[in-house]
């Protein structure tokens, strides 16, 4: 089993509040040192594309934290995107449950967006997952909002929870529909000098 490891004494920072990012680290054996979650203005450009907004978040999130000599931090922002509408963290119930009708019986993209930082150098790398979700009934759309499941989750819903259920078909990464793509973070993370090693 591959783990990684303190590469060169680094010590790892996550730039993410995400406890869902957190449980994904932590299957590469991966305990970050310290957690620090930017804050940011989140809110997309005119006429920005899903994929650039992603990959700006994402950057823009490592560029707002401040590291001591000897640290490497790893910040990621995951969207749905459905065509050019970009869907993020649904405000309230009402929008949540827009949100998943407008996916129901469609596929969308889900992109996650990485940047890793270390002195003055960023790396990044994003992953696209074409997901399907079925034709949500309203029953099953009543019964999926009543779990608040939806709450924080770009979409308005969690491939990981409840609404599992409601995606027969992804064609990408798994972790990165989760929000964090496990086998490329590892990769970057090892770009930016925090090695894997067996």
């Amino acid at each position: 089993m591959t783990a990684l490891t303190r590469g060169a004494g680094l010590k790892l920072v996550l730039g993410s509040g995400s406890p869902r990012r957190l449980e994904l680290l932590a299957t590469l054996g991966i305990v970050p040192d310290d957690i620090r979650p930017p804050d940011i203005n989140e809110d997309p450009l005119p006429a920005e594309k899903p994929r650039e907004y992603c990959r700006r978040i994402a950057r823009s999130k490592a560029e707002a934290l401040t590291l001591a000599e000897g640290e490497v931090a790893l910040c990621a922002d995951t969207t749905v995107a459905l065509g050019r509408r970009i869907m993020g963290k649904p405000a309230d119930a009402d929008e949540a449950a827009k949100f998943l009708m407008s996916l129901s019986g469609r596929r969308h993209r889900v992109i996650t967006a990485m940047a890793a930082k270390c002195g003055d150098q960023i790396w990044t790398a994003d992953v696209v997952t074409v997901v399907k979700m079925k034709n949500v009934s309203n029953e099953e759309l009543n019964a999926y909002l009543a779990t608040n499941d939806w709450q924080g989750k770009a979409g308005g819903y969690g491939i990981q929870g409840p609404a599992g259920a409601l995606i027969p078909w992804i064609q990408g990464s798994y972790t990165g529909v989760m929000g964090l793509p496990v086998a490329e973070a590892a990769q970057l993370l090892k770009t930016a000098g925090y090695e894997a090693t067996r």
